[in-house]
Order: structure tokens, then sequence, then C-alpha cells
């Protein structure tokens, strides 16, 4: 199944520079596992915004949730998931 993933980093303002750095590079390496595991196909940067919209690619919802539960930022991010079913002029 094919999810349409907007995510929205709500990590505290107060948080020091250290740990922000530890948790971005956290992501980054963890993003690249999950493009590796061919589950994330696609990421956007929202203009503007600390957020992003990726196109993820996983057996079902809960596969899915693990794979976004797996990323270091996962409990500051607001995410909202829409699954994507093939339209039939693209057959």
């Amino acid at each position: 199944m094919e999810f349409l993933v907007r995510t929205e980093n709500l990590l505290p303002p107060d948080t020091p520079e250290h740990a922000r750095e530890h948790l971005r590079k956290g992501e980054r390496e963890r993003a690249m596992q999950l493009r590796e595991a061919g589950i994330l196909k696609r990421l956007w940067r929202v203009p503007g915004r600390n957020a992003t919209i990726g196109l993820y690619e996983a057996e079902d919802p809960a596969a899915l949730h693990d794979a976004l539960t797996s990323l270091p930022m996962w409990k500051w991010m607001d995410i909202t998931v829409e699954p994507l079913a093939t339209h039939p002029q693209e057959r």
C-alpha cells in the first residue's frame, strides 16, 4: 500500500542545540534505512514550515506505523496519514 504522510516537527523551542543535532543526525540515518528498505519512496520539504510530505509504501497500516515510530523525532511529530489507491486512469 502507498501512503501520503504529512509530518510537522514540534520539537520544543528550548531543546538544546546539541540534542537537536543528535536527533537530526538520527533522523537522517533512519530515513536512509527506510529508503533502502523501499518504505520511504519520496520526501518533500514544506517551504516556510518545519514540515515534510512523504510518499511511503508499506505492507499495511500497521507496518507504516512501525516505520514512522522508528524515527527518532517521532514523539515530537504531528503526523497525518492518507492511504492512497490507484486511480483508474493510471491502470
